[in-house]
């Protein structure tokens, strides 16, 4: 089964204040320290592969850049990076090689490299198309910076785009993200990602949220039932728009899901390189269904090899995630498909958290195929958390790229 890759770039042009991610602001001078390590790890991944116990598939359909933001590297480091993959890997002609971009970062020079470099879809940060809103938080484009950038990539013929959304942000109002949700179909794109604003100490908005400040305008902040609402109305639209929701965040033009992303709802193998990336490969050995490991989240740990976090996961474990992974999907999942690989599992806890599950409403059960509804995509942390009997090491919604 083909590979998934990964490539972490956790430097950004600044600090979003929503941001949860291990990327921030550093010095040009970092980032060359940093992609030498980055080609070192890749080069060195069977070495690696091996001593974490797994199976090392070397071909690929998928490869993802993300962060942070990988185009505020130079071109040469941005190239030595598809060269270094492309010399350790090989790329199956259909693969799907995304970059995420945000606007007002795709430089002429950029751009060319990413065509150079054979990169096929573009993902664009731009979370509000209302300049306020995106100015609250830290962002640094305008409305026409990012309209003006879908018409770049258009014209140099990448048109598999995805934009991000964010409900909840400061000043946000039904009228606003109602802008926001039509500028995404105004334009076309084929896919697009609508998340509901993170409150946890892990950000600097969520922290000034939870102690109840108005730094960062935090007391411009929908409640968590408009943020909601919001999110609600986005899925109606979309959906009426033809861009269907196929994952709790994701909604895509058919034909447009993301490849990448579904490689980790759907337990394909998959390796991170860089910062706080996350691999999981299927283990060498009979015990185990697989073994998952990650870099750390500190850029200094990371050069200076700090060694990797490994979990063994066992046929139950990987059962379990079958089901907390796979209910992300729109489609749900297949339990004849679950018995036929893992075999009976009727008279375990999981088929009791299905009944009571499907009960409380927010799973509903059609034969074999089990899926959540409207109420428990809303509510999927609380579902999930059901299922979560080995979370280590396993990519959370906002942890996955799009």
């Amino acid at each position: 089964m083909p590979l998934g890759l990964y490539l972490s770039v956790p430097f950004c042009r600044t600090k979003c204040t929503y941001c949860n991610f291990a990327s921030d602001v550093f010095s040009r001078a970092v980032f060359t320290r940093y992609v030498d390590r980055l080609c070192a790890d890749i080069h060195t991944t069977p070495e690696t592969a091996l001593q974490m116990g797994g199976r090392l598939e070397t071909d690929v359909d998928s490869l993802y850049l993300g962060g942070g933001t990988p185009t505020i590297l130079d071109s040469q480091q941005l190239e030595r990076l598809f060269v270094m993959v492309k010399q350790q890997f090989r790329l199956q002609p259909e693969t799907e090689i995304t970059v995420e971009c945000a606007p007002g970062t795709l430089t002429p020079e950029v751009l060319e490299t990413l065509l150079r470099c054979g990169v096929n879809r573009v993902s664009l940060g731009v979370q509000s198309f209302v300049d306020q809103e995106a100015a609250s938080v830290g962002r640094l484009h305008k409305r026409a910076t990012a309209l003006e950038d879908v018409v770049r990539l258009r014209r140099a013929g990448i048109s598999n785009i995805n934009i991000d959304l964010i409900a909840g942000l400061p000043h946000q109002t039904a009228a606003s993200w109602q802008e926001s949700v039509e500028s995404v179909i105004t334009l076309g794109v084929p896919h697009a990602s609508v998340y509901m604003l993170e409150v946890d100490e892990d950000s600097r908005l969520g922290r000034e949220l939870i102690a109840g400040g108005t730094k960062y305008h935090a007391h411009f902040v929908p409640d968590e039932e408009l943020t909601a609402d919001l999110y609600e109305a986005a899925c109606e639209r979309l959906n009426a728009a033809g861009i269907a929701q196929y994952e709790i965040s994701n909604f895509a033009r058919e034909g447009f899901a993301s490849r990448h992303n579904l490689k980790y709802w759907t337990r394909q193998p998959y390796l991170g390189f860089g910062v706080d990336a996350h691999s999981m490969l299927k283990s060498s050995g009979e015990d185990l269904d697989a073994v998952r490991f990650s870099t750390p989240d500190a850029l200094e740990s990371y050069v200076c090899r700090a060694p990797l976090s490994r979990t063994e996961v066992s046929r139950q474990a990987a059962l379990e995630e079958s089901f907390f992974l796979g209910l992300r999907l729109n489609a749900g999942i297949d339990l004849e498909k679950l018995r036929s690989r893992f075999g009976a599992f009727v008279a375990t806890p999981l088929r009791n958290a299905l009944v009571d599950l499907t009960g409380a409403g927010v799973i509903e059960w059609d034969g074999d195929c089990v899926r959540l509804t409207a109420r428990g995509r809303l509510l999927s942390n609380e579902v999930f958390e059901r299922f979560l009997a080995c979370e280590a090491g396993t990519p959370t919604a906002r942890h996955q790229q799009t």
